[in-house]
């Protein structure tokens, strides 16, 4: 927390801390998302920061999809945009800014990607429920957090905020140094 009560958020200063080759090492992006995104899906990268996943996203979901990378500053979006470039997927990547309160997304996506931001948003509730308005039906959630920022406590709270807002666990995958459930909006059989 700032000084403030409100939630940190990683400045973009810090952005190659995110986005650096030994990363790979402990978290590949095809590894950890090539089971849920299938081509021609729209996905909605949350807290893209400069874009370490986005280009993946990318590259899963092929010339028939889309990915929306999404952050709330010009800073991370622009590191994103450089890096998709040079990546040559940069037609399949729409860039979206949030604003602190709100994603202020209007289109529906299939799958929705919160890496490592989820204890970054001050109002988890109130991001859920409009993520329940943004996925498609069918749409599911993966949400990872850090363990060195996020204590098992805290995420049983980001999951009851879910669960609180329409969402069911799915399975709890396994990514490294770090807490994860996938969700999908309840049946209500």
């Amino acid at each position: 927390m700032n000084n403030d009560n409100r939630p940190y958020v990683c400045p973009a200063e810090f952005s190659g801390s995110l986005d650096n080759p030994i990363r790979r090492l402990f978290h590949n992006p095809r590894k950890i998302l090539g089971p849920f995104i299938n081509k021609g899906m729209t996905v909605l990268d949350l807290g893209c920061g400069p874009g370490y996943f986005t280009g993946e996203l990318a590259n899963l979901v092929g010339e028939e999809g889309k990915v929306i990378a999404a952050d709330l500053q010009e800073k991370m979006l622009a590191r994103m945009a450089i890096k998709i470039k040079a990546m040559g997927v940069e037609n399949r990547v729409e860039q979206h800014k949030c604003s602190a309160d709100k994603i202020g997304l209007m289109k529906k996506v299939d799958f929705v990607l919160a890496f490592w931001m989820v204890h970054e948003v001050p109002d988890q509730l109130g991001m859920f429920f409009e993520l329940q308005n943004i996925l498609s039906s069918g749409g599911r959630i993966l949400v990872i957090e850090p363990k060195i920022h996020v204590p098992s406590a805290a995420f049983a709270k980001t999951i009851a905020y879910s669960e609180t807002a329409g969402f069911e666990i799915i399975e709890r995958p396994k990514v490294v140094i770090s807490r994860s459930v996938l969700l999908s909006v309840r049946s209500n059989k």
